[in-house]
């Protein structure tokens, strides 16, 4: 039996038919759950596989030159 880690609902799924990373819907709270491993069945919630760093691309660089942008700008509107 397969169940929803985010509120613990059966899932009626054929385990036989997974595959790991199929991405599959609680039909109780509507989470996207990911098959994370076959043996044992383990799901996760889609965001549970990412880190915060994930959510986007960070470049520090690309940021210390933005604020370096951003100070020049203000500096010309005080002249």
């Amino acid at each position: 039996m397969v169940t929803c880690p985010k509120c613990d609902a059966s899932i009626d799924v054929e385990e036989e038919d997974l595959d790991e990373g199929d991405v599959l819907s609680c039909d109780e709270c509507g989470a996207s759950l990911r098959v994370a491993s076959l043996n044992p069945v383990e799901l996760e919630t889609e965001d549970d596989g990412k880190g915060a760093d994930d959510d986007f691309d960070y470049d520090e660089d690309e940021d210390e030159d933005d604020d370096e942008e951003e100070d020049e700008d203000q500096d010309d509107n005080w002249h």
